[in-house]
């Protein structure tokens, strides 16, 4: 309020509306006027944009703080507190003079403060003046000093009386505001309190930036960890904790720890993503029967066609690494199903075909017979890159691996009968009796 007293003896002597000189004088409209006759000259200035001359005919009105004006039913302080405080801080835009901006900026504080006192249990009008006074302190931020502070401490105060309406409001702006300015403060604790109030309410996109907010927290993964772990033993059926948890050792490389979370996770609600973390988990860990159990599981609870896609090709890769081909070849299928402009299955289906080769001649020298079968992993590689061109590179590579196994010209000619590039081929018992569960034709190469 020291610019209150200052501008005192500042410009505008010759005028009997000098700032310093109203706020000082009589709590009485000017010129003798009616409080009606004041305030309808206040409200048709404000209207029109003229907050200057809308001040000199309202300033009474915060300095008295009158709940009625006789002969106007409708008057109503707290919107003549809105009014007033906005008029100020767009005088203020408008001077020149660093002083006498923040002197009007000064004022509109002091009406802010005297309104709280006056209004102090009224939620909705307190709630919606911490915010205001916030936008206006991050407005005039070169005139207050602390103002980024100060704004993000009025919007906490908003917070904390409607948690939820804040949470929301604005996209989630006001929640962030008090995060930068809590975290660059190093206020950490009430950042974390902010956070884990607000996130029930929360956005996507402000959930996703709540993770930013809390690795600038922390100094260290450790130190995160140790946090988090901290708030389970008050609470150790917390979701959203161990969520986070688990996401934090993942991230470190822990897997037994994320193995252990997840299956927390999955006892107290085993939803689709916590039945699919603990099947990826046993998945990553080798239990390949577990995983497929989880994994079947998941499918049931899948919403769309290529969540099951997802899930029906890990459960051909489960049975794949267990050497169950037939099944891997089943589940691989599915995934085709579901989605057949995915590569991926494609791709899956020919390291199972070549899975079948290396089973057969395990104990033996590989013959044309053997080779033959790589035509037909050729043909799902080519099939994987045709529906999906995202799927080149992989096939590329693979393609280099198994193009030069394929039967030679001489082994095709001394075939009984020789074999012609283009005839159909069957890959099935005639071959050998390992692969009559394969069952498909192919093209000679």
């Amino acid at each position: 309020m020291k610019k209150l007293i200052l501008i005192t003896a500042f410009i505008f002597l010759g005028s009997s509306w000098s700032l310093a000189q109203s706020e000082q004088s009589p709590v009485q409209p000017p010129s003798g006027m009616s409080e009606i006759q004041a305030y309808s000259i206040f409200y048709e200035n404000y209207k029109n944009d003229s907050f200057e001359e809308a001040i000199k005919f309202g300033r009474w009105m915060w300095q008295a703080m009158p709940e009625t004006i006789e002969g106007y039913s409708r008057f109503e302080l707290k919107r003549q507190i809105d009014r007033l405080t906005t008029a100020y801080s767009e005088v203020a835009k408008k001077k020149q003079d660093p002083t006498l901006k923040e002197a009007y900026v000064d004022t509109a504080l002091l009406i802010f403060d005297r309104a709280f006192e006056k209004f102090s249990d009224d939620t909705d009008a307190k709630y919606d003046w911490y915010i205001k006074r916030g936008r206006m302190l991050q407005t005039h931020s070169d005139l207050v000093e602390n103002a980024p502070m100060r704004a993000a401490e009025d919007y906490y105060k908003a917070f904390q009386l409607k948690p939820e309406e804040l949470t929301k409001r604005a996209k989630g702006y006001y929640i962030q505001r008090i995060l930068n300015e809590f975290s660059s403060a190093g206020k950490k604790d009430a950042a974390l309190a902010v956070m884990k109030k607000a996130e029930p309410h929360a956005s996507e996109k402000l959930l996703n930036s709540f993770s930013d907010i809390r690795e600038d927290l922390f100094d260290s993964p450790e130190e995160q960890i140790a946090f988090l772990e901290s708030e389970l033993k008050n609470n150790p059926k917390d979701e959203e904790v161990l969520t986070k948890l688990r996401e934090v050792y993942q991230n470190q490389d822990m897997a037994a720890k994320a193995r252990e979370v997840s299956q927390k996770l999955y006892d107290l609600n085993p939803n689709f993503e916590n039945t699919m973390a603990v099947a990826e988990a046993s998945k990553n860990n080798a239990n390949y029967n577990t995983s497929i159990k989880y994994f079947k599981e998941a499918m049931d609870k899948a919403s769309t066609d290529k969540e099951k896609a997802d899930i029906a090709l890990n459960i051909s890769d489960a049975y794949l690494n267990q050497d169950q081909l037939q099944s891997a070849r089943s589940f691989a299928r599915q995934a085709i199903d579901y989605s057949n402009n995915w590569g991926d299955p494609y791709i899956q289906i020919a390291d199972i075909y070549a899975r079948a080769v290396s089973q057969c001649s395990s104990d033996r020298k590989l013959t044309p017979e053997d080779k033959a079968v790589y035509w037909l992993v050729l043909d799902y590689l080519d099939k994987a890159e045709q529906v999906d061109p995202n799927a080149a590179n992989e096939v590329d590579r693979k393609y280099q691996a198994y193009k030069p196994v394929i039967p030679t010209k001489s082994e095709k000619f001394f075939w009984k009968p020789p074999l012609e590039e283009g005839e159909s081929f069957k890959i099935d018992s005639s071959l050998m009796k390992c692969y009559g569960w394969i069952n498909e034709t192919t093209t000679v190469r």
